[in-house]
């Protein structure tokens, strides 16, 4: 037979209570994948609908939440990766002109026909739908916003123009090259932007053909 007194509790005592588990906390860093929809390319997700926000909607109404929001992440993930809305602007811009940075190696293959190979590059990535969505975000920002056009001027002054100018032995380098840029992202404008026609649908051989001698003679001409 089972002992009774065994079998109950004795006094002041009461059925034993499970320790509690240990709590995990999480360190301070990186949030863990299930939290806010991190995980394996979600940087690059943030970065595609950034891109995408600003070609939609400019600088001004892009938000860090609805960016988040086509990303599928939590705002907080955005602020983790980034930063400010104006951070994340500033990568959008960097990696928005990188074939633009090939720019310097044209010039460096000689003044000959120098128009021709960087009005036909320019052409190509602005034709190109992958390169093409992330340099309108930029674009449409930077005409609308000072804060965008504050960072595209300072990339674009850092990290080409300046490269460009001191590949050229001509004078007034620098404002030579602002010339030539500044034909080419008229031509932009108003093909991809604004839609002019008939540049909108001119064939691109012969814009590059008639852009080309322009291009030419104010990177090269005395």
């Amino acid at each position: 037979m089972t002992d009774p007194a065994a079998a109950e509790p004795g006094p002041g005592t009461g059925p034993a209570t499970p320790a509690p588990a240990p709590v995990r906390r999480r360190g301070r860093g990186r949030p863990a994948a299930r939290d806010g929809g991190a995980g394996p390319g979600a940087r690059d997700r943030i970065l595609a609908a950034a891109r995408a926000e600003f070609a939609d909607r400019g600088y001004d109404k892009t938000s860090i939440r609805g960016i988040a929001k086509k990303a599928g992440v939590d705002p907080a993930l955005v602020h983790h990766y980034f930063g400010t809305k104006e951070q994340v602007f500033e990568t959008a811009v960097e990696q928005s002109f990188e074939p633009a940075l090939r720019v310097p190696d044209l010039l460096a293959e000689g003044p000959g026909d120098v128009g021709e190979r960087l009005a036909r590059h320019f052409v190509g990535v602005w034709e190109n739908p992958a390169t093409r969505a992330p340099l309108l975000a930029v674009v449409r920002s930077a005409v609308t916003n000072e804060t965008a056009a504050a960072l595209l001027r300072g990339f674009v002054l850092r990290r080409l123009l300046e490269r460009v100018a001191g590949e050229l032995d001509v004078p007034d380098a620098r404002f030579r090259v602002e010339l030539a840029v500044s034909q080419l992202l008229g031509i932009a404008m108003l093909r991809y932007v604004v839609k002019v026609e008939p540049l909108a649908s001119a064939d691109i051989e012969d814009i590059v053909e008639a852009v080309s001698p322009v291009i030419q003679r104010h990177l090269t001409e005395p």
